[in-house]
């Protein structure tokens, strides 16, 4: 059995403990406000910007630009990882590295696929693995994202594409529903994967009753959808960058939550056992000078 000194500073341990994750669940919580902020700010401009070109691609054809085509052979895919760069968030990045590790093992086996990863977690598993790494950016996802972060690599992977070094482009993210909820996706981004989904996206966003208004296009509907076509690559990236951001704060915040209470109960064990050591060594002593009277009486 453990001595009381020894029950005492496990006591002191795991209290110091659960200060750290309280105080860490504190600014998670700050933190997940600003990333949901800036994501929830962004959904108006690309709920229109959909609608926008959801109307101008009705008026489109499917070989309006280049980036509707899809290759004939699928040999060159790039992957887009969008992971964290700190621990202490539960399985948040084990989950979106566990679906690019499917992903690999199945409808990418066989192809040569090279990453491009946002955040320590997701680089430091393609290196581990060896896996092809084209570009790395550290300190993204979990801070305030900027546009041009997206736009940057986005218009890489454009260029890579027309001129065949890719021949498909997928994103791996954590879709944010709800606090409690985080979902690893996996959404294709090159080539664009019909104008049918578009329409159906812009068809879907007005309520209400609310219609979408003709547009005159100036110049051709075509001309207007080459385009809008990559800034919509750059939106999706900036869309899931927020969206992964705003998941790591939540699922760090419940992992610092659920380790907390876990310290609580823990005390509690603890404290249990010490009464009983206590009291154990109290009946002890006890014992010692009863038999030690008994003894003098004899």
């Amino acid at each position: 059995m453990a001595t009381l000194k020894e029950v005492q500073s496990k006591i002191v341990s795991v209290k110091k403990t659960k200060q750290i994750t309280s105080a860490m669940k504190m600014v998670a919580t700050s933190r997940l406000r600003g990333a949901q902020n800036a994501m929830e700010a962004f959904m108006p401009y690309a709920s229109k910007f959909a609608e926008v070109l959801g109307s101008i691609a009705g008026k489109s054809g499917e070989d309006a630009s280049p980036l509707l085509v899809p290759k004939d052979e699928v040999k060159k895919v790039a992957l887009l990882l969008c992971t964290s760069d700190r621990g202490l968030c539960g399985g948040f990045n084990i989950n979106l590295i566990d679906k690019a590790e499917k992903m690999l093992a199945s409808e990418l086996e066989g192809k040569e696929v090279s990453f491009v990863c946002y955040g320590k977690k997701g680089r430091d598993w393609a290196k581990k693995a060896e896996l092809a790494i084209d570009e790395e950016h550290i300190g993204v996802v979990g801070g305030d994202v900027e546009f041009s972060v997206a736009s940057t690599s986005g218009q890489t992977l454009i260029d890579s594409f027309l001129t065949g070094a890719v021949d498909e482009v997928y994103l791996i993210y954590s879709e944010f529903q709800s606090m409690a909820k985080q979902i690893p996706t996996v959404k294709q981004i090159l080539p664009i994967p019909s104008l049918d989904e578009i329409v159906e996206e812009e068809e879907a966003a007005p309520a209400d009753g609310e219609f979408l208004p003709e547009h005159i296009c100036e110049p051709s509907s075509d001309a207007l959808l080459g385009e809008m076509l990559p800034k919509n690559v750059f939106i999706q990236i900036y869309d899931a960058l927020l969206q992964t951001s705003t998941s790591e704060h939540a699922a760090r915040m419940r992992a610092m939550e659920n380790a907390t209470k876990a310290c609580e109960d823990m005390v509690g064990e603890l404290q249990t056992i010490f009464n009983k050591t206590r009291q154990a060594a109290i009946t002890a002593d006890l014992m010692d000078i009863v038999g030690g009277a008994e003894a003098l009486k004899g």
